[in-house]
């Protein structure tokens, strides 16, 4: 208790013995002093405002827009050209035709001449069967046809007498009939021998088993020296026309309605169709057919393309990446899809200006308040970069500002947009996110995106001095901040 007393009284005696020499100073001294101290406090705290962070030390409470001298970035120019409007879909290459070769007669395979993989042309032979068991039974076809003919003829003659004898009132009636009722019998005899005949020959025929299509014929099912039937399953070989082929895939219902106006109007819808990594084309052909209903189960539907696959790179049953050709916009403001930024007010784009060109956008707003603040950010640039050593580039480099921007088609890493820029424009496709409208930024030496606006750029720098311009500060030969323009 004794020391918590004591306390009031140590600090009234320093209280008291701090006045007494306050009033021994001279009237001169105190008021020197009181004049000092405010300036001195103001310097401290500028030089606490404006001091530069330590290396690799972000300012602190500045987040994602720290800023310690302009932002550097990559750009590109956006550019006026056509953009093909297409739609990728996955697809598989089915061919115009596959047929398995079978044998349309039993008997013993004595010959398979094919090679295993040979593109075949239609007619050529494939197989042979024994011929013999047919051979000769087409022989004696003929000959029964040759006997019945014989007898045909003879029946006619008689017929022919008969009638003469009948004028002549020598022979009945009847007989005539007779004989009439046995050259028809014969006749059918005759055309059904005929008919033997030519199935005994078209059996032969069967046994040269011959490619129907050109194609390729795959690998053998069934050796030479066994006996084959009518109706075996297996086959012989199977062949797969190869050129043309076609491809089926599937898009999405609601590409239809612009894919069908395309159709009624007999426009020719390319089509290229990718390897599974999309880097090799493999073909190119168009839209021949389209399916007659939509799946419900996926939304999509089917439509058929056909290539002439000349160099054989569509395979049979391949998957393949399909890019259909769709529309083609023509005179387009196109630009990079990494400069696209998204945000509260939507997509937007951040425009790179010069910073002559920013501040003559800034000094037309009229707004005084605006022209106030930008006065005082530049003298904070000023101090900053005097701080940091740099001179003045704040004022002489580009600066960004935000441009809301309408997105319509893309492809690839392409964006074509509707409003908001124009073809020349350059916009940021790398650092955007650490920026904000009228940052300070720095274009990457290793840039090549701005083209020969970099040299538009130059010019504008160039013609940038001292002098030319009002309310904008110059450094000075000795290294002193001097307005230009107007003094």
């Amino acid at each position: 208790m004794n020391q918590e007393s004591s306390r009031p009284s140590v600090v009234s005696r320093a209280i008291q013995t701090s006045t007494s020499l306050w009033r021994a100073q001279s009237p001169l001294f105190r008021r020197r002093f009181i004049r000092v101290v405010p300036a001195v406090a103001v310097l401290a705290l500028l030089t606490l405002a404006f001091r530069p962070p330590p290396q690799g030390q972000q300012l602190h409470g500045a987040g994602r827009f720290a800023v310690n001298g302009p932002m550097p970035i990559a750009t590109a120019v956006a550019e006026k050209g056509d953009m093909p409007v297409a739609v990728n879909a996955l697809g598989t290459v089915v061919p115009l035709a596959t047929i398995t070769v079978r044998s349309q007669i039993a008997g013993l395979l004595t010959e398979v001449p094919f090679q295993e993989g040979q593109m075949v042309q239609k007619g050529d032979l494939l197989a042979l069967v024994d011929p013999r068991p047919y051979q000769h039974a087409l022989e004696q076809m003929e000959g029964q046809l040759q006997r019945d003919q014989a007898l045909l003829k003879n029946a006619e003659l008689d017929q022919s007498r008969y009638k003469t004898l009948l004028e002549q009132d020598s022979i009945a009636k009847q007989q005539l009939d007779t004989q009439e009722a046995l050259v028809l019998q014969y006749r059918g005899t005759v055309q059904t021998d005929q008919a033997q005949v030519d199935t005994a020959q078209l059996n032969l025929s069967y046994c040269y088993i011959k490619a129907p299509l050109t194609g390729r014929v795959g690998l053998r099912l069934v050796d030479s020296g066994n006996y084959i039937s009518v109706g075996e399953a297996t086959g012989i070989a199977v062949i797969t026309q190869m050129r043309p082929i076609t491809v089926i895939f599937t898009v999405p219902e609601d590409n239809l309605p612009q894919i069908l106006q395309r159709l009624r109007h007999n426009a020719d819808l390319p089509v290229t169709a990718y390897d599974r990594g999309m880097k090799t084309v493999l073909g190119t052909g168009s839209v021949s057919s389209i399916d007659n209903q939509i799946d419900t189960t996926t939304g999509t539907v089917k439509l058929k393309a056909r290539f002439s696959n000349d160099d054989e790179m569509l395979f049979p049953n391949q998957f393949v990446n399909i890019s259909l050709l769709v529309d083609t916009i023509r005179d387009a403001t196109i630009v990079p899809a990494s400069a696209i930024q998204r945000g509260a007010p939507g997509a937007f784009v951040y425009v790179v200006n010069s910073a002559k060109a920013a501040k003559d956008v800034a000094d037309a707003k009229g707004d005084n308040d605006s022209k106030n603040a930008g006065i005082i950010g530049r003298l904070k640039n000023k101090l900053l970069s005097h701080s940091n050593g740099s001179g003045d580039s704040g004022d002489s480099g580009d600066v960004v500002s935000v441009r809301p921007v309408k997105m319509g088609a893309s492809s690839g890493e392409r964006v074509v947009i509707e409003s908001g820029l124009m073809p020349g424009d350059v916009v940021v496709t790398d650092g955007g996110d650490r920026l904000k409208d009228g940052a300070a930024v720095i274009v990457s030496s290793a840039d090549q995106g701005r083209g020969d606006f970099k040299g538009d750029a130059e010019k504008m720098k160039s013609h940038d001095t001292p002098g030319d311009h009002p309310h904008r500060f110059h450094p000075s030969k000795d290294g002193s901040d001097a307005p230009g323009g107007h003094p």
